[in-house]
């Protein structure tokens, strides 16, 4: 799978909600490794695996995952040279013991999860590693028992310790009244008094500190020297002889470094299978069928990262028909739906559990390519058409037979009819070479293709007329609209507007699209176009050209609407013919220069225009350039420009 897919349909999100639930370092690292495969044996035993430690969930067992508490830092640093310390052997016999557990649990859960249960086989028995740590280490420190000389060495410390804390105890008795606390202290491991400075005579030894204030000195007193220096030779003894204890030691974790990676890794991937299954468990886990033959089945899937209780999703594409289109209003839920096939495919295929009810069938897929959404780029100068055209091209150079295609909003961002016409080419070169299809459109044209070619279906997102609300279910077999009328007349639209509205669309046959048949199509001209407080009578004259488009003549006027053959666009005169026969023409907001002969008259100023004085200032400029004129006609103001677009 391709990166781009991955990042469109949010699988990364995926794995970062799925790394909440592991615990150990190795199960993340697994985690974040997961990628969707195409082996379908290996899916179908993945999946299977899931379900069985949700299972085990379900019944409130917790399997005893070993502590890995230090592990990272101990087997990276095992046949280095590097001699483990207490501490490293502590967390080494706490993980052999908790391996033991683990073994024991997987054991008695053979029966109901025999597939979980399978990898302690591959587990090594560390009970040996154990207890040789344990003769020698407890709770940090090295026994006495460790070795024979240590036992020896320790006892003889124990000795030369009592003999000088009774010298130490007899000092404090007789020198009380010269020391600032009736207590011995410390410095550098040597015990020392804390003598009143101005006695410091009266005490023979060496001073090795202060206080702070400077009225007290630590003193070693000189009778207590001999005691130290032999307790201090003891010490460096026995600390000679813990370090060969664990010299030998480590090296007997060394004999286990393969027995602790083994064992580490099926932790590892323990903790990985467990993180599935806790979130599968949370979302509403299925373990899918899987297929070969492109079929897909989702029966009420659910989008897994969608907050709240998002409606059920049931939608099925494959078998007669392998192109599926949805259509309906926007914020309709047409893109989610798009989302939610592609992200439980990639989910299933990478072996996690799905939310969707029991009898969900996934099918295996090469490559999942996707269009959803704008990457338009500032940087790049790129249109919302040039982003998704790019997309579509990226596509086309990838997808084959084993290849879900997922495109959104189809003919978006350029003119209506020739985005129609190359949506519906790309249609067809996907569903040649192969590929399911699922595509979202607003256009009419796109619904009626998919009605009649075979192999294409269309669906729709359901929609509440009344409560003017989506209802986010996905109606198999029948086209929606855009439901524009409706929502526009529940927001205020006058009823006029809408009825001529409806008028206006009723002209355009399904299936044609301005300038498809290199002629312009016609729409009914409104029987008054008079501003409100009057109408006027339509001449006749006005009624036969609202049926068909005029002839070109000579005698054009500012304001006639025209027709553009070769852009099958229509436009407003705004200039007339210059001594080359160039006309001016805006089109929206651009304005065109033409030769008169590549034009025709459509509409005639005055059957638009009754009035001979309309400013026609209201057709050609911006509101705010004409506020600005009428400002500047006033008196002169600072700063105050007006833009002009530039013809072409």
């Amino acid at each position: 799978m391709r990166t781009h897919a991955l990042n469109k349909l949010e699988y990364y999100r995926v794995i970062e909600t799925l790394l909440s639930y592991a615990a150990t370092y190795l199960g993340r690292q697994q985690i974040e490794q997961l990628q969707p495969i195409e082996d379908m044996p290996v899916i179908a035993q993945r999946l299977a695996e899931a379900k069985e430690a949700c299972a085990l969930l379900a019944k409130g067992a917790s399997a005893p995952l070993p502590s890995l508490e230090g592990m990272e830092t101990i087997t990276a640093l095992l046949g280095t040279g590097y001699v483990l310390n207490e501490h490293d052997f502590g967390h080494l016999a706490q993980f052999a013991r908790s391996c033991e557990q683990l073994k024991q649990y997987m054991a008695s859960k053979k029966a109901e999860a025999p597939s979980v249960a399978s990898y302690v086989y591959a587990m090594h028995d560390l009970k040996p590693l154990r207890e040789q740590i344990e003769q020698s280490v407890d709770r940090g420190r090295i026994v006495d028992t460790a070795s024979g000389n240590l036992h020896k060495i320790r006892k003889k410390i124990r000795t030369a310790e009592e003999r000088l804390q009774k010298r130490l105890e007899g000092m404090l008795s007789h020198l009380s009244d010269i020391l600032q606390e009736r207590l011995v202290s410390q410095r550098n491991g040597r015990y020392v008094l804390p003598v009143k400075k101005e006695y410091r005579k009266r005490v023979p030894g060496t001073v090795l500190d202060e206080s702070a204030s400077g009225q007290t000195v630590f003193v070693e007193p000189s009778e207590v020297a001999g005691l130290q220096y032999e307790l201090s030779a003891l010490r460096s003894e026995e600390s000679r002889e813990e370090s060969q204890i664990l010299a030998q030691l480590t090296g007997v974790a060394e004999s286990y470094a393969h027995e602790l990676n083994i064992n580490l890794e099926t932790v590892g991937h323990y903790d990985f299978l467990f993180a599935k299954a806790k979130w599968g468990h949370a979302i509403g886990e299925t373990a899918p069928s899987l297929n070969q033959d492109r079929r897909i089945d989702l029966r009420e899937g659910r989008h897994p990262l969608l907050s709240g209780t998002p409606v059920p999703l049931n939608v099925q594409l494959g078998g007669d028909y392998r192109a599926l289109l949805i259509t309906g209003p926007n914020t309709g839920g047409k893109t989610v739906a798009l989302k939610t096939v592609g992200l439980l495919t990639l989910m299933a295929q990478s072996g996690l559990l799905i939310p969707a009810a029991e009898g969900s069938s996934i099918a295996v897929f090469r490559s999942i390519e996707v269009d959803i959404g704008d990457d338009q780029s500032l940087d790049a100068s790129l249109s919302t058409f040039s982003s998704h055209l790019r997309n579509v091209i990226d596509i086309l150079q990838h997808a084959g037979n084993r290849t879900l295609v997922l495109l959104d909003e189809l003919a978006t961002g350029t003119d209506p009819g020739e985005g129609v016409g190359l949506s519906i080419a790309v249609l067809e070169e996907l569903y040649r070479r192969g590929a399911s299809l699922m595509a979202t459109t607003h256009f009419n044209e796109i619904k009626e293709y998919a009605r009649v070619t075979p192999g294409f279906k269309n669906a729709r997102m359901a929609f509440d007329e009344e409560t003017l609300r989506p209802l986010y279910r996905l109606d198999m077999g029948e086209a929606g609209n855009s439901y524009a009328f409706v929502i526009a007349a529940k927001l205020g639209i006058p009823p006029h507007i809408i009825e001529r509205a409806r008028v206006i669309t009723g002209s355009l046959k399904p299936g044609d699209t301005a300038g498809s048949s290199g002629e312009p199509i016609v729409i009914p001209v409104a029987q008054h176009l008079e501003p409100s407080g009057g109408t006027k009578p339509q001449s006749a004259r006005a009624k036969q050209q609202a049926q068909q488009p005029l002839p070109v003549q000579p005698d054009w006027e500012v304001g006639d609407v025209v027709f553009i053959p070769h852009l099958k666009r229509t436009g407003v005169l705004f200039r007339l013919p210059d001594e080359r026969g160039n006309v001016t023409i805006q089109v929206q907001k651009d304005k065109i220069v033409l030769n008169h002969k590549r034009v025709r008259r459509y509409i005639e100023r005055k059957v638009l225009y009754p009035d001979q004085d309309y400013d026609m200032d209201i057709v050609f400029d911006t509101v705010a350039n004409r506020k600005k004129r009428k400002l500047m006609s006033k008196r002169h103001v600072d700063g105050i420009t007006i833009e002009s677009s530039s013809e072409k």
